[in-house]
């Protein structure tokens, strides 16, 4: 008897922390998640390579153990639920799909990553029913968060840093003055890099404020007014710590604030930071410590949700749907990615009226990135004026990972030479204008175009777009990057150059059609 008594109360416990009604379901959603995970596969483990290896990304880590602590704290509600199958849910299952071959046939991760996220999450809806969505509310929001984003805005930040940082040095005292993200002191001159832009503090710092001002806050304007400290916070500090560099820079050494920097910046500096802005919120907390965050007894009530509820479907079927829209979507994305256009063997720079072609020979070595380019040329060319210029093209049967125009580290500004990014530039015909920079004296304008079928552009966004229409429409056309790039020298503007020799090649776009040999 005593250990039939065990056996029985061992069930109950089981049963008490997962309710049978809800075994079903989550059996359901369990497999669901293996087998979107296992189809995605390549792209989730892109992503968790994002998270574990960029240092931007590293707080993502502890978001999955956010979630389910999130998960936890509403159990005790979540589980006097009745979940169930949901077919509206495969709506919103099939536009993540769609947005993960949106990102699939442009070769833009961040949408392959938003659409294999929001995969998940609709599932919850499907599988879990809209009463249970709306009481996971937050934590399907804060899921969104493992997708890595910010990156786009390193060079804002860079400017902004750059600002707040000779705004200081000049406040303390030290003469100095400030081109782009270059700051020129007594000392030595100062670049903003990438890597002191703050993103990383700003998206961190962002993550765990909208966590704080969920858990620790009942009214919304003290939740907006901590989020907004939350994202000014790292922005001023990052300036002050930018400031603080130079500033102990020009009494102990640049080497020694540099060591200063590595050691007590970083981490440290964050932590600091984060206590501060812990410290701001703590006596405007007012959510009580026994919350429950939901009511289920509302949920159950509300006539939206008992409505929506009506709409029910069994969960085998459901499942097998689910995995026929998810699956047809990955192999329709498979067959148009195959689609590449003809190339021809070998293009070459034309002659341009007025111009002459001589030899490649920069004050300093630049040459652009185009990794998984098909064709790649870079040439220079010169007029009777004085006006030199260097010319780069790309062409690409078909842009995918790995092979986009305007991936990350493509085109003017290659990654790990001495060219820095100074400041953006002013854009002519559309195009994407940039300073750059090296060893502090040579500059250098480069102004850089996209072109696909009839689009010509200098946003990487459009040219995305113009990618993602063609695809869908199964037109295989090429891809083209055009960079026109000038030094700037005494008596010589770099800009000068540029625009002269691109009044020579007008219109534009027929010159780079005819360079990629395009009917």
């Amino acid at each position: 008897m005593a250990n039939g008594s065990s056996i029985s109360h061992v069930q109950l416990g089981r049963l008490a922390f997962i309710p049978i009604k809800w075994q079903g379901p989550l059996l359901r959603l369990l497999l669901a998640w293996i087998g979107l995970i296992a189809l995605f596969f390549r792209d989730w483990a892109v992503m968790v390579g994002q998270w574990w290896n960029s240092s931007s990304y590293n707080h993502i880590l502890l978001i999955p153990l956010i979630l389910i602590w999130l998960v936890w704290l509403r159990w005790p509600e979540l589980r006097k639920l009745v979940p169930f199958g949901w077919w509206p849910g495969l709506l919103f299952l099939a536009a993540a799909a769609l947005i993960w071959m949106l990102g699939a046939v442009s070769g833009l991760n961040l949408l392959m990553q938003v659409g294999i996220v929001g995969m998940l999450i609709a599932s919850v809806m499907v599988f879990l029913g809209p009463c249970v969505a709306a009481g996971l509310f937050f934590p399907l929001c804060y899921m969104a968060l493992l997708v890595p984003f910010g990156e786009e805005l390193v060079p804002t930040l860079q400017l902004v840093t750059a600002r707040l940082a000779i705004a200081l040095t000049h406040w303390s005292g030290v003469p100095a003055y400030v081109e782009g993200v270059f700051i020129d002191t007594p000392v030595g001159l100062f670049e903003v890099a990438e890597a002191c832009s703050g993103v990383k503090f700003l998206i961190a710092m962002a993550a765990l404020g909208l966590l704080v001002a969920h858990v620790c806050f009942q009214s919304w304007w003290r939740r907006v007014t901590f989020m907004t400290v939350a994202v000014i916070l790292p922005i001023i500090a990052n300036g002050v710590r930018a400031w603080g560099t130079i500033y102990v820079a020009q009494f102990k050494g640049v080497e020694f604030a540099a060591g200063f920097d590595h050691i007590f910046y970083g981490w440290i500096f964050f932590g600091l930071i984060m206590a501060l802005l812990l410290g701001i919120g703590w006596h405007f907390f007012d959510r009580p410590g026994n919350d429950s965050f939901i009511h289920a007894e509302a949920i159950t009530k509300s006539p939206l949700l008992r409505r929506f509820a009506l709409w029910r479907m069994a969960g085998w079927r459901l499942f097998a749907i689910s995995m026929i829209v998810v699956g047809s979507v990955h192999l329709w994305t498979d067959h148009i990615m195959q689609l590449e256009a003809d190339l021809p063997v070998q293009i070459s720079l034309p002659s341009v009226s007025g111009w002459h072609r001589v030899d490649y020979k920069p004050s300093v070595w630049w040459e652009p990135r185009a990794a998984g380019a098909d064709h790649r040329l870079l040439g220079s060319y010169a007029d009777n004026k004085g006006h030199q210029l260097d010319v780069f093209v790309a062409l690409y049967a078909k842009q995918e990972d790995g092979r986009e125009a305007g991936g990350y580290g493509e085109g003017a500004l290659t990654p790990g030479t001495i060219w820095r990014w100074l400041e953006p530039g002013a854009p002519v015909q559309g195009a994407k204008a940039d300073w750059l920079q090296a060893n502090g004296q040579t500059r250098r304008l480069a102004m850089t175009w996209y072109r696909t079928g009839d689009v010509l552009t200098g946003s990487n966004s459009r040219l995305k777009l113009a990618n993602i229409k063609n695809r869908l429409l199964g037109r295989d056309k090429t891809t083209m990057t055009l960079i026109l790039s000038a030094e700037d020298r005494p008596n010589h503007s770099a800009g000068a150059a540029i625009m002269a020799f691109r009044d020579a090649i007008m219109p534009l776009e027929e010159w780079m059609d005819d360079i990629a040999q395009n009917p």
